[in-house]
């Protein structure tokens, strides 16, 4: 048995259960408190300016596009960017959940509005940062979760860990 596959062998599916529901609700909270950037470029922007602000990045691709040169350069420079300023990354393997919970989030009128908005252009959801809402660090123990997740992903050498939000 390989390094890997015993550290693969570590994390159970409940575990990882527990983390993509962490997710969410950080998602969730995001999206209600406006501190959710969305596409790569945007993202750029922001790390540019105020990485300081910045406690979470996601970067979502499917199949498709781990065969776009473009935007696999520019997850490296994120994920670079990510490392050097000490903010945690985490890699969403089912971007389409990840669209779901974004743009249909609020599940009312307006999310109708956004979806049928979403189908004429849809946005780039490559690339989704949390930021802090206040200056002060969040008490919120579902991204406490997903920052120890990602620290102790990191200690097993895996800095940009690969995370599947459950389907609902």
């Amino acid at each position: 048995m390989t390094l890997e596959e015993f550290a693969a062998g570590e994390q159970k599916p409940e575990g990882m259960d527990k983390v993509g529901d962490a997710l969410e609700e950080v998602l969730s909270k995001a999206l209600s408190q406006r501190s959710i950037t969305v596409g790569v470029y945007e993202a750029a922007k922001l790390l540019n300016v105020d990485p300081d602000n910045v406690v979470l990045c996601l970067l979502a691709a499917d199949e498709d596009d781990d065969r776009d040169v473009a935007l696999q350069i520019h997850f490296t420079l994120i994920q670079a960017f990510c490392c050097e300023n000490d903010i945690n990354i985490l890699r969403v393997s089912n971007p389409g959940r990840l669209a779901e919970l974004l743009l249909l989030g609020t599940g009312g009128p307006a999310s109708a509005a956004a979806a049928a908005a979403a189908a004429e252009q849809p946005p780039d959801l490559h690339c989704v940062l949390v930021t802090n809402p206040h200056s002060s660090q969040w008490k919120d123990p579902a991204l406490s979760q997903l920052i120890c997740f990602c620290r102790e992903s990191r200690y097993m050498d895996q800095w940009v860990p690969v995370i599947n939000l459950p389907e609902r």
